[in-house]
């Protein structure tokens, strides 16, 4: 997998916006092959990115509720 994509669920710390876009956006651009992508494709990539970061933060949210309700 891509090595620009780090850990962002943390026991101490919560994920920021900024973090979960960023990987989200190595994510799209490591499965689509683009680091940037053409014009024609940019809505199509722009909405990956968002709709991979929006499934990430809640996740991230459930693995934090889920981890606060076994401990």
């Amino acid at each position: 997998m891509c090595r620009s994509i780090v850990t962002l669920r943390h026991q101490d710390q919560h994920a920021t916006d900024e973090e979960i876009r960023a990987a989200a956006l190595q994510f799209v651009r490591k499965i689509s092959g683009y680091r940037v992508p053409s014009k024609k494709n940019q809505e199509a990539f722009e909405a990956a990115v968002e709709e991979i970061a929006k499934s990430s933060h809640r996740l991230l949210h459930a693995v934090t509720q889920a981890s606060n309700a076994a401990g």
